[in-house]
């Protein structure tokens, strides 16, 4: 597991090093990338498990909370509280910063997000990292990193 978040943390990092915003050539291809980001938060919202778990690969690796978890603990788990979440408390997305470099994309986005779920009132802003691989043809999400924190 810690082999796999450092792999993927260097991939990021090597991303990040070459830097600059897409280039026309890949305007398509940053496109499908925001299309698997955007339907996974749908499916969520929509309380669709198998859409959402089928855009994540067999090996994703989920950080939330400081800890990590994998596809199957996600799905046996953790997958029913996002999709209440998602449902009780409406996200609206900033810009997001799309990276691709040829089968591997990365995808970093900020947020607000206001609800209320049961007697907890939602006011957050959050941070999101989304690392995808292409998958014979169509790109999957390899790793996931949410972050978020009251509104000040």
């Amino acid at each position: 597991m810690v082999m796999r978040i450092a792999r993927w943390a260097l991939a990021v990092a090597s991303m990040a090093a070459l830097g600059g915003a897409a280039p026309a050539a890949q305007a398509q291809e940053t496109q499908a990338v925001v299309d698997v980001i955007e339907a996974f938060h749908a499916a969520l919202v929509a309380g669709d498990s198998t859409t959402a778990l089928s855009l994540l690969a067999a090996d994703v690796v989920i950080l939330e909370s400081g800890g990590t978890e994998n596809k199957d603990h996600y799905r046996n788990g953790h997958i029913s509280g996002d999709m209440r979440f998602a449902q009780a408390a409406p996200r609206e997305r900033g810009d997001i910063d799309v990276r691709v470099l040829g089968d591997v994309a990365w995808a970093s986005s900020t947020s607000i997000t206001q609800g209320r779920l049961g007697d907890r009132e939602i006011n957050s802003q959050g941070a999101e990292l989304v690392v995808l691989a292409r998958d014979g043809g169509s790109w999957k999400i390899t790793a996931i990193h949410w972050s978020s924190r009251n509104r000040r």
